[in-house]
């Protein structure tokens, strides 16, 4: 419980404190935009865009949990799921505070989430990932990103969001059901995952073992 009055708040907080900020009436949010939606990338520092991408890779990582848990849900897991790809935890949140705990997994796993579940989506995320990373590090100005952070008001947001998706994922309790579901019980794990943001839970998906099935009628 304590862990989902604090999701809530913080939740609210950024809710309230994007709308106050409101960054899409200003010219610049729409050409950042139409740059990094058409892949012109050049004309950007290339932290945002490293950013940007990885706020597709991170519903990717919070599907891979919530697909599995979502069919002994009351709530289907693939509204928030499409919505977090366009505003981060801003749809994501509401699932993930009315989700209830679950350690099984019943009946059979379908094509989403048996792809879902393989390591090999695990490592293609962490290779996409790395890569972001590297192209940020590499061909990035990192006094310059942190200069539009300060000023911008979409690259402030959308790197707030960034955070808190890492920071909401140990948070709620969509690691713990997981790890259990698969018979992991080892809090080491857990902490490992937890306090490596991004790349700790895509360790996890790479490493993480195969949901065990019921058998088939």
């Amino acid at each position: 419980m304590a862990r989902r009055i604090v999701l809530g708040l913080i939740w609210l907080s950024f809710v309230v404190y994007t709308i106050w900020l409101a960054p899409l009436d200003r010219a610049y949010t729409w050409f950042v935009a139409r740059k990094l939606l058409t892949l012109q990338w050049g004309d950007l520092n290339a932290y945002l865009p490293a950013i940007f991408s990885l706020m597709g890779v991170w519903p990717m990582i919070y599907a891979c949990l919530m697909f599995a848990d979502g069919k002994m849900q009351p709530i289907r897991a693939w509204p928030p799921f499409l919505g977090s790809n366009f505003t981060g935890v801003i749809c994501l949140t509401p699932y993930l505070l009315l989700r209830q705990p679950n350690q099984a997994f019943d009946g059979q796993k379908d094509k989403v989430i048996s792809k879902l579940d393989q390591r090999s989506t695990g490592v293609t995320l962490l290779g996409v990932a790395i890569a972001l990373i590297a192209y940020a590090v590499i061909a990035g100005d990192w006094g310059d990103y942190v200069q539009q952070f300060q000023t911008r008001h979409f690259v402030h947001l959308i790197s707030l969001d960034f955070c808190l998706m890492c920071l909401f994922f140990p948070l709620t309790d969509l690691l713990d059901d997981d790890m259990a579901r698969r018979g992991i019980h080892s809090p080491a794990v857990f902490w490992a995952v937890a306090l490596v943001p991004l790349l700790g839970p895509l360790c996890y998906l790479c490493w993480r073992p195969p949901l065990a099935q019921a058998e088939p009628q």
